[in-house]
């Protein structure tokens, strides 16, 4: 049952959009507009607009768009009733209706149980006589039994059903345990369910809500894989979440300490230090970031001082750069890893390591120092050279000011003409990054229009025309009265339009709001990402009756030439009126 209008229009008043979008994204006021970095997408030029008095939202750089709803469904990783329920709480409003008619709502609601009962099997598998050797492989890295309850750590015993039979006994569907990914289906031809995690320490993954989302699982041998993670599933992604998070956004302090993986996470917990968190089962990505940022103010990175470590830093350095968050490095000694270090050196030591970690910036530095010889004139030259393409990345003035100062004086040379190249790389980049902003916006707006209308490409004036009036029509409701006596729904040339175009002559019919967040509940983010670019492309023009005739005029036209075998067949006055509908909407 879809959700009463009053009610949306509630939710709505309730929670501005630039209110909410401020909760996740620093930006500023520009006339009716609020504008910033994008949180969809990695960018140092703001293309990120909040438009309040449509209560809508655009990015000109990726493409997505669309309601408040959407939103929190997109940065939030929520489905469509979800992101109300969200909303709803912020505002603290009840919600009208039960949603467990919701097919998608309920089996999600029954992956998260199925976890949290799976978590609880583990546990109590971990203190039975079949979970010695998980217990005493957690006792070997020194986890108390304090911190083995805190995080809720188990072990999976050997075995093909063990925990499927005892989630069967539960009440649990078969489907609903694939969906958590706790089981899979043979593939020897028996079909049969067998259990995914098997002899293995488990340690659940917790969102910041609470709900037991996913495992990560490590073998206690030479087995491979070496760890087994539960796939994206529907209440969980890897991108979206980091592991830890939900003790460590308890922190008082702004600050997040960035690892590599579980096991140092939860080494570093029991030191004390519980503001630490780790990515899962994936490289560090655009997602982590802003989510970092979100929760923290600073991020201490502490990655191995392998190779792989090493470009982990400088990857994960680069994509929270993005974000605005001050960032520093740990480089621990000896190449020991945080779990290691903390075992032989205590968290003193550690403390002692942050507070004289270097920042990003020194990091960078120290490393490109390292691959050239600076003490031939040759390698001073290029070194300055990167360093100077480095500091052309900085956003801040002062910052590329201090950092030349120091490089000029290490370096032996004058400031003035390290600041020099970096304003020559300062306009190069400048350049390149718009030209791949401009390039990036133009294939996603293309491949958001082939994914969503596949027809438009076939039928290109007629689904610009009708682009266009759609998004006249969703910030000018009233202009639908005359323009659907003029055209009626079955004249639109391509589906997609052709079905959105009569959703709101049927709203307007039945006087009912049309805004972007009464379409939120039918359609997808992509969906909405197009009908939000419809919108914004509206805005930029002229926003007149005048134009919607000539839309309609434009899709009239295209719709007789789309349904004609031999348009040369047609009488000469018609062909006329054809070009001459045509000609108002240029190519």
């Amino acid at each position: 049952m879809p959700l009463p209008d009053s009610f949306l229009q509630e939710l709505i008043s309730s929670n501005p959009i630039e209110d909410v979008v401020d909760s996740y994204v620093r930006t500023k006021r520009r006339g009716r507009t609020a504008v910033g970095l994008c949180p969809f997408h990695g960018e140092k030029t703001p293309s990120f607009t909040v438009y309040p008095e449509t209560a809508s939202f655009y990015c000109f750089g990726c493409g997505a768009g669309g309601d408040v709803i959407t939103f929190i469904k997109k940065i939030e990783n929520l489905d469509y009733l979800d992101a109300v329920r969200f909303l709803a709480d912020r505002a603290g409003m009840k919600m009208p209706e039960d949603r467990a008619d919701d097919a998608v709502s309920r089996l999600r609601l029954r992956v998260l149980e199925a976890n949290r009962d799976a978590a609880r099997y583990f546990h109590a598998a971990l203190y039975s006589p079949a979970g010695r050797d998980g217990l005493a492989y957690y006792h070997s890295r020194g986890y108390t039994d304090s911190t083995i309850r805190r995080f809720g750590l188990g072990y999976a015993p050997p075995g093909f059903h063990n925990l499927l039979d005892h989630l069967r006994k539960k009440g649990y569907r078969d489907d609903e345990l694939t969906a958590a990914f706790l089981a899979a289906r043979s593939r020897n031809g028996s079909g049969n369910l067998y259990d995914i995690f098997r002899n293995r320490v488990m340690i659940p993954i917790i969102d910041i809500r609470g709900g037991v989302i996913a495992f990560g699982g490590r073998v206690l041998d030479d087995s491979k894989p070496k760890y087994l993670n539960t796939s994206d599933t529907l209440v969980f992604k890897k991108t979206n979440n980091l592991f830890a998070l939900n003790f460590a956004k308890a922190s008082k302090e702004r600050r997040l300490i960035l690892c590599e993986g579980y096991m140092d996470v939860i080494a570093l917990h029991q030191a004390g230090f519980t503001n630490a968190v780790a990515a899962l089962g994936t490289s560090f990505t655009e997602e982590h970031a802003r989510l970092i940022a979100r929760y923290a103010d600073e991020v201490v990175l502490v990655f191995d001082a392998d190779a792989a470590g090493q470009k982990g830093a400088k990857r994960a350095i680069g994509l929270l750069r993005e974000t605005g968050v001050h960032i520093r490095v740990i480089t621990i000694p000896d190449g020991k890893d945080p779990d290691e270090f903390l075992r032989h050196n205590g968290p003193e030591r550690f403390k002692l390591l942050i507070d004289r970690s270097a920042n990003d910036v020194e990091y960078r530095l120290i490393d490109l120092g390292r691959r050239f010889p600076l003490e031939t004139a040759d390698g001073r030259v290029a070194y300055l050279r990167e360093a100077s393409q480095l500091l052309a990345g900085l956003s801040s003035p002062v910052e590329r000011d201090v950092y030349a100062g120091r490089l000029a004086e290490e370096m032996k040379v004058g400031k003035d003409a390290i600041l020099s190249q970096v304003a020559h790389f300062m306009t190069v980049q400048r350049r390149q990054r718009e030209k791949k902003q401009l390039s990036q916006a133009v294939r996603r707006a293309e491949e958001g229009t082939r994914k969503v209308n596949p027809e438009a490409e076939k039928h290109r004036r007629a689904s610009r025309a009708e682009e266009g009036l759609l998004g006249l029509l969703i910030l000018n409701p009233d202009y639908l009265k005359a323009v659907s006596q003029e055209l009626p729904p079955e004249e639109m040339v391509t589906s997609f339009n052709r079905a959105l175009y009569a959703r709101l002559v049927e709203r307007y019919r039945r006087q009912l709001l049309i805004e972007l967040a009464f379409l939120a509940a039918d359609y997808d983010e992509d969906e909405m990402a197009y009908i939000s670019h419809m919108v914004h492309t509206a805005r930029e023009g002229a926003q007149t009756p005048e134009q919607a005739e000539e839309y309609v005029k434009v899709i009239r036209a295209e719709h007789r030439l789309a349904g004609l075998e031999d348009p040369a067949s047609l009488p000469d006055d018609e062909i006329q009126s054809l070009l001459a509908a045509m000609r108002e909407q240029k190519k």
